[in-house]
């Protein structure tokens, strides 16, 4: 299975974001749960890009999906983008600021740690991964070509090897 779709860009359900219904029955089912995306462009907006872009795929496979995000900017930059994603369709999503709000929405931007039982699919983009990381069903990590989260997705990466977790790496530089 291809981890990139015809237009060259990763397809969630598959090897990005694992199929739905997948079950983590041993370590090498579970290590096929996780994955790291590093972009080669440097931008923060491609990142939000592609983030959106695995939100689309999973959400239309039926999975709940949120993306973690560290500010209010950062968050709204996505709203924004998801409102705009596609002109055929629209992705029902909704803020969710901290962990007294609930989301109803299929889609959730985060701006507190994902609760594991909340989410099929949750997308990092925040510095800080969630402590209860090996417990998500599938977990993408999205970061551009920047040193700085590049650093942080590398200290991402140590944490999940601390939890047993190989992580899936997409490199896109290497194209």
């Amino acid at each position: 299975m291809s981890a990139n779709n015809t237009d060259g860009h990763p397809e969630p359900g598959s090897t990005a974001a694992s199929a739905p219904g997948q079950k983590g029955t041993g370590q090498s089912d579970a290590n096929q749960r996780y994955w790291f995306h590093i972009l080669a462009q440097n931008t923060p907006a491609a990142r939000n890009l592609h983030a959106a872009k695995l939100v689309d795929k999973a959400w239309q496979q039926g999975d709940r999906v949120c993306v973690v995000c560290d500010t209010m900017q950062q968050a709204q930059e996505l709203d924004d983008l998801l409102w705009n994603f596609s002109p055929d369709a629209f992705i029902p999503h909704s803020l969710v600021p901290d962990s007294a709000t609930t989301c109803s929405e299929p889609v959730g931007i985060l701006l507190c740690p994902p609760v594991a039982e909340d989410w099929d699919t949750v997308v990092i983009l925040s510095a800080t991964l969630p402590a209860d990381a090996d417990r998500f069903k599938r977990l993408a990590l999205v970061a551009h070509n920047d040193p700085a989260v590049l650093n942080q997705a590398r200290s991402h990466f140590k944490q999940l090897r601390a939890l047993g977790i190989e992580p899936k790496v997409h490199d896109q530089r290497k194209r």
